[in-house]
């Protein structure tokens, strides 16, 4: 082994280790259903407590990659080849409800003091008109946030602000075009099929297994655009298991293909760390990252943002940078106040660690 772990990095000590288990375990030096070495091994190894190790191991189980075996210790069962065991992907037999349906409230009292003070610090300046991809101050503020909390590094000029999901949808059917085919996953949120139906485009409708989409209908679908939600995908509540992400991935690696990722209310998962996102991980630049503030915040504020992958920022400016942002800039000021006072993170870190405490899967 080969284990370091920098005492000096900000990041800590069980999340170095898990990534690094974690790409040895994706480039197969841990093969699928070889068992892992032990937590005194390694932690004799790194020079760190076996609860280090025992942490990094957790979020592993979380994630798929492998699975504790009673008096016998951790075994992979992250394969790469997931994508040609289509048996081992039961179809649903019904939705499971979607358990977290109601947003975490988040607090009246720091949202109105944040107006407040946005008014009394930027003025009549909230009356200005936005650049049409969202105001500089809320883009910048996300790419901080998405990069420290999700692992997705981006510029501004990648992300594109719009009021809501749906008005999003419609803008990737514009930006990849309606002679595409798009296939989406069944079940999933109704308004995903029904802005691709109102868009006039065609469209495959693929089952969801017990770990995400059916690996049998993945790779006979002609559909070169794939919309999915790895967390959590409502109504069902699957959260896609990490040999099923690397799937996607390997699907979208044909050129041509790209991959939709509606990450809506990831932020609330019960890992101790974030989930992963495709969008991180992808080697093709073909992902199309999407989330919204409708859980974090509240619905009726309409904010949603989409991270564009470098390949299409031109084709965005080229097709689409003439239409106007459709969030207020006073509304844009106040999330990015929100998120860089650190109020937006601590109401995300107070729900996860209320929902650990009770429990709620």
């Amino acid at each position: 082994m080969r284990y370091h772990i920098e005492k000096t990095d900000r990041i800590p000590a069980y999340l170095q280790l898990y990534r690094q288990v974690r790409d040895d375990i994706v480039r197969e030096i841990y093969p699928y259903g070889s068992k892992l070495p032990s937590k005194r091994t390694i932690a004799d190894e790194t020079a760190v407590s076996t609860v280090t190790v025992e942490h990094a191991y957790a979020l592993l189980y979380d994630e798929g990659y492998i699975e504790p075996r009673e008096r016998s210790g951790y075994f992979v069962c992250f394969r790469t080849d997931d994508g040609f065991a289509a048996a081992q992907n039961a179809p649903l037999t019904a939705p499971t409800p979607h358990r977290s349906a109601e947003a975490p409230e988040f607090p009246f009292s720091v949202l109105a003091k944040t107006m407040r003070a946005v008014i009394s610090e930027r003025g009549d300046t909230i009356l200005d008109r936005a650049p049409n991809t969202g105001c500089t101050e809320l883009r910048e503020a996300i790419r901080r946030y998405l990069a420290r909390s999700r692992g997705i590094i981006a510029t501004p000029d990648q992300i594109v602000i719009g009021s809501g999901s749906e008005y999003l949808y419609s803008l990737i059917v514009e930006l990849l075009g309606r002679d595409r085919i798009y296939a989406i996953e069944v079940p999933s949120y109704k308004q995903i099929e029904q802005v691709y139906r109102a868009s006039d485009v065609t469209y495959r409708r693929l089952p969801l297994g017990s770990d995400g989409i059916d690996s049998t209908a993945l790779w006979a679908t002609d559909a070169s655009v794939l919309h999915i939600s790895p967390y959590r995908s409502f109504p069902s509540g699957v959260t896609a298991n990490a040999s099923k992400r690397h799937e996607y991935l390997r699907w979208a690696a044909t050129a041509g293909r790209y991959l939709v990722e509606d990450d809506f209310e990831s932020e609330f998962s019960l890992s101790k760390k974030a989930e992963e996102t495709l969008f991180s991980h992808t080697a093709a630049d073909n992902v199309i990252y999407m989330n919204t503030f409708s859980k974090t915040v509240s619905p009726s504020l309409r904010v949603a943002y989409m991270v564009l992958p470098n390949t299409l920022i031109g084709t965005y400016e080229e097709r689409l940078g003439f239409y106007s942002c459709t969030v207020p800039t006073f509304i844009q000021f106040v999330l990015a106040a929100l998120i860089d006072s650190g109020n937006f993170e601590r109401h995300i870190n107070r729900v996860r660690r209320r929902k650990r405490r009770e429990g709620n899967l």
